[in-house]
């Protein structure tokens, strides 16, 4: 018996709300906000711009400094993600792009998901007007700044 992809993940906690962090001041994560916004969505989805006083207040718990540099779910159930694994997760809340994020969450369809983000976070970098200062690769790195060995769960370099 197939099981329903609408339906949430079996395993933990139920996740009935999502709050999503990003960077007011980066045109793409500006456009990809207003894009989930006007998605049809399994879960309510709210988007809060990183380091706002808003953000602040919602998830006094976080290092929002990092929120600033990369893109940050958050789950009433506590749970953060960041990366590849936010990126799907927001794709997991979406009424059409459930099945999708099920597949990029497999060992298989992760190196996907991890490779649009770096792919993501490269654009970012080339597009931001954030005041947050850039950081300078030390070392070998892959597209938007990551170290070769980043298991995206790493900022850029």
């Amino acid at each position: 018996m197939r099981r329903d992809p609408r339906a949430a993940p079996s395993v933990g906690p139920s996740v009935n709300r999502l709050w999503v962090l990003y960077d007011a001041g980066c045109p793409m994560c500006s456009r990809f906000r207003t894009w989930l916004v006007e998605q049809p969505h399994l879960i309510p989805v709210t988007a809060v711009a990183a380091g706002s006083p808003e953000a602040l207040r919602l998830l006094p718990h976080l290092d929002h400094d990092a929120t600033l540099r990369e893109i940050t779910v958050v789950a009433d159930t506590g749970a953060v993600w960041t990366g590849a694994s936010a990126w799907v997760t927001c794709l997991w809340a979406t009424v059409e792009h459930r099945d999708l994020a099920t597949r990029l969450s497999t060992p298989v369809g992760l190196p996907v998901a991890r490779a649009m983000a770096y792919a993501a976070a490269g654009l970012r970098a080339s597009l931001t007007t954030t005041s947050v200062p850039a950081a300078r690769p030390s070392g070998p790195t892959r597209g938007g700044g990551y170290a070769d060995d980043c298991d995206g769960h790493c900022a850029p370099v």
